[in-house]
């Protein structure tokens, strides 16, 4: 998708998926000569930050960076378009295509670098009152309640939800977001977080959207659990799409943003995750 753009907009750039096992092997591939601008995924979303040579005031607000850009001085600069696509995802799906969830309970499975742009998007950009976290390290968790802070005066109000109890008295949330890795629970700790979220997912009523953002594989635990229990669910491959315009605005300006062929965009990126077999497994 992003070297079909590339052609569009008669950049000599190739985008490349490259797995990195550190996140300093992320910075010497962004410190090459070559580099243009990238996307950051999980695991590196936080520990990214301090390795830039500057932040914007969003990263820094929510705690995470998914996107890197050169600066005209050729500085790394980091910010965050992932709300961008989790905001889109979920009002897309929505049940009146407006953001159907807005006063309404949402929940986050997770408390690491991805769930900092889900908070975000669901309090800020999409209006939920509470916001629940399913997370069985404590710690991160903590770590999370404290980055909410940088909110300001009204941070958005999070409950880390800790037992399948807990879960049955709470109100049912529209909005899911998972944020976790496509793992099989086996400790302790990860059977009773997926207990807690079957929990949620199988409460009577009207039934919301889940957006899993992980996409390896594509077709994960929890979306095949939402969908068994009747909730519209979106693939995190979708949370790409919707950040199109805005990332390549970053990294190639403002004019050639606007030439995006985004029908075009779209069109790829669901047929290679399709016809992926790194993700369709």
């Amino acid at each position: 998708m992003h070297n079909h753009i590339a052609r569009a907009l008669s950049k000599p750039w190739t985008f490349h998926n490259i797995e990195c096992p550190t996140v300093q092997d992320v910075i010497r591939t962004f410190r090459l000569r070559t580099f243009a601008g990238g996307v950051v995924t999980m695991p590196f979303k936080k520990t990214i930050m301090p390795h830039l040579d500057s932040l914007d005031e969003l990263a820094t607000t929510l705690g995470a960076c998914n996107n890197v850009y050169l600066t005209s001085d050729g500085e790394l600069h980091g910010t965050n378009t992932d709300w961008r696509g989790i905001k889109g995802c979920l009002v897309n799906a929505s049940a009146d295509g407006r953001g159907r969830g807005r006063n309404a309970p949402a929940l986050i499975v997770g408390a690491g670098g991805a769930s900092r742009a889900a908070v975000y998007a669901l309090s800020a950009q999409l209006g939920c009152d509470s916001i629940y976290i399913i997370n069985r390290d404590k710690g991160e968790v903590s770590d999370l309640l404290r980055d909410v802070q940088a909110y300001g005066t009204q941070p958005p109000k999070l409950v880390h939800v800790r037992s399948v109890e807990q879960a049955r008295d709470l109100p049912a949330p529209y909005y899911i977001v998972g944020t976790v890795p496509d793992i099989e629970p086996k400790t302790h700790d990860e059977l009773e977080a997926r207990a807690i979220l079957s929990t949620f997912l199988s409460k009577e009523g009207e039934k919301g959207v889940l957006l899993d953002m992980c996409f390896k594989p594509r077709n994960t635990r929890i979306l095949k659990l939402a969908r068994e229990l009747g909730w519209r669910t979106v693939e995190g491959t979708e949370v790409i799409g919707y950040q199109i315009e805005e990332q390549w605005r970053l990294w190639a300006g403002d004019e050639a943003s606007k030439m995006v062929p985004k029908e075009e965009a779209w069109r790829i990126l669901r047929k290679a995750a399709k016809e992926s077999p790194a993700i369709n497994i």
